[in-house]
């Protein structure tokens, strides 16, 4: 008896894991729908005047943490 409790308990935690998870990345994905990728652009371009590209790229993803480093790398090589 216990053990079904505690294979049910285990199910219902992996279906509440995999809910919030596939809600998170739609609002992911919401979120860079709604961000401009020309206003990041401005903001790298600020930033790469004053330092480097590796403190430039860190300061837009601190910035816009919706971005991936493989994004803000992108974003650098357009500079």
């Amino acid at each position: 008896m216990l053990t079904i409790v505690i294979w049910a308990a285990g199910a219902a935690l992996l279906l509440v894991n995999i809910i919030l998870r596939t809600r998170i990345l739609r609002l992911e994905a919401r979120l860079r729908e709604l961000s401009d990728p020309k206003e990041q652009l401005l903001y790298l371009r600020q930033q790469a005047a004053n330092t480097n590209k590796v403190a430039s790229i860190k300061a837009l993803r601190k910035k816009y943490p919706e971005l991936t480093l493989i994004d803000a790398n992108k974003l650098w090589q357009q500079l």
